[in-house]
This record gives structure tokens, sequence and C-alpha cells, in this order.
């Protein structure tokens, strides 16, 4: 049954609402012992308790349970959006969901070995650089950047896994020349992940809700232009040298016609003397 006028806007407002609840709540189900101790660690720092051994710990728990639990459920929650960026709303996103997650496992949780040592080192490089050694914060700032672009091809990371059949050194490469190459992009992206995350810290239930589903899509709707602007690229430029390929067939008819015009000419001249 589809209704229609303000009734329909409304379906399908709830329709929406239902679809990036259910994929943010997978995606929050398949991370829950990472956000258990990340919950744990936001909580200590909220109320001051705890030692730095239990700070310690709790780094080193979230830095060793992330590539096995968030970096695969947010591949699957990529493939989930991937479908609808892509116009394809109907899909089952239960069915979705696990399929990306099956599928994408492997090549997740080896970019999530590589995405988390790569933060902790810069994390360790700017607390030391900014906190003891004033002289090089410039070093810390530059670090901290560099935490950033990481950051963002992570998301080009997710979106370059779940879109093309790759190898993961490709998908790495990718991601990361995907990153330098679109700065405006790059741009984009962070703004939009950085709104979203500050409406969160206001709204913190959001969360669990729709806030994680919502990065996803913004991270790759920008992917996907980028992604069709190549495309385009690619085809302009097959389709001028096709063109040119052409002209030049064309050309070497034209040259072929004249030698065989003054071929004809000589013979002639010949048989008259």
């Amino acid at each position: 049954m589809e209704f229609k006028g303000a009734m329909g806007g409304l379906y399908r407002i709830t329709e929406w609402i239902t679809r990036i609840a259910a994929s943010n709540i997978l995606w929050a189900l398949c991370s829950a012992p990472f956000l258990f101790f990340g919950l744990m660690k936001l909580m200590m720092l909220g109320t001051s308790s705890g030692g730095v051994n239990e700070q310690l710990t709790l780094n080193w728990a979230m830095g060793i349970l992330a590539p096995f639990t968030v970096f695969p459920a947010s591949a699957a929650l990529f493939t989930v959006v991937r479908k609808w960026v892509m116009g394809n709303t109907d899909v089952g996103t239960f069915r979705t969901f696990f399929q990306g997650y099956k599928e994408n496992y492997l090549k997740s949780m080896l970019g999530g070995i590589i995405y988390t040592l790569m933060f902790v080192i810069m994390y360790v490089d700017v607390t030391v650089y900014m906190t003891q050694m004033p002289n090089f914060r410039i070093v810390g700032i530059l670090m901290l950047v560099l935490m950033i672009i990481l950051s963002v091809s992570m998301f080009n990371f997710f979106s370059i896994v779940v879109h093309y059949q790759m190898s993961f050194k490709q998908v790495m490469t990718n991601s990361i020349l995907l990153t330098i190459a679109r700065p405006i992009r790059v741009f984009s992206t962070l703004i939009a992940a950085a709104v979203l995350a500050y409406i969160g810290l206001r709204y913190p239930a959001l969360y669990f809700i729709c806030i994680p589903s919502l990065i996803a899509m913004a991270a790759f709707f920008n992917f996907y232009a980028t992604y069709n602007k190549l495309q385009l690229q690619v085809e302009q430029k097959k389709l001028k040298e096709e063109e040119e390929r052409e002209a030049a067939l064309i050309n070497q008819d034209d040259d072929d016609d004249d030698d065989d015009y003054e071929d004809d000419v000589e013979d002639k001249d010949v048989k008259r003397i």
C-alpha cells in the first residue's frame, strides 16, 4: 500500500528513521566489546576516577579490540549505506549488513590493525610533543593534522573495501592516494563528521541511534561523488583517444588516396612517353 501526500511523506520519514536506527544498532552490537571499554574510559574521565594504570589498561583493551570489532562492523555499515547512496533503498538492512560483515571481515580486520597502530603511534607523538616537549609543539600540531587526514583516509578505506574488488594492498594504497588527491572532499567529509559528532556530544543517545550511520552516509556520499567524477574523466579520456585514433586513420586513408592518385598519374605519363 502506497501512501500519498502528507501521509506518504510521514511514512517515508519513519521508514528512513527505522533503516538508519536498525543499521546503527547492528553496528553498535558488533562493536559492543570496544564500545564497552570506551564507555568505561569516558566515565572515568568524566568522574576523574581511576589512575594512570587503569587508563592505560583501557587504552590497550580498546586498541586490541578495535581491529576485530569496530573495523569489520564499520565495513558492514558502509555496505548498507553504499546501497542507499546508490539508490537501492529497498534492500534488507539485516541481511545486507551481515553479508558485508562476512565478505569484508578479513580486509577490514587487516586494515584495522594497520590503522590502529598508526593512530597509536601518532597519538603518543602528539601527547609527547604537546605536553613534554613544548619547544617541538609544532611537530605535535603536524602529527595532529596527519591524524585527522588519516581519519578521512579510513573513511575512504571502508568505501573502497565495499565498492571495489581489490587486493588489500591496492585498497590501502588507493585510500591514501584518494585522500591526498581530493582535498576538497577531505574537507567536506571532515566538516560533516565534525558537525555530526558535535550533535552527538550534545545528545549522546543519538550515538546509539543514528550518528555512526549518518557519518558513514556522508563519507560514502563524498567518496561516490569522487568516484563518479573520476569515471567521467576516464570515459572522456577514452572518447578523446578514440576520436584521435579515428582522425589519424582518416588522415592515413587520405594520404593513401593521394599516393594512389599520384601513382596513377605517373603511370599515365609513362604510357604516353
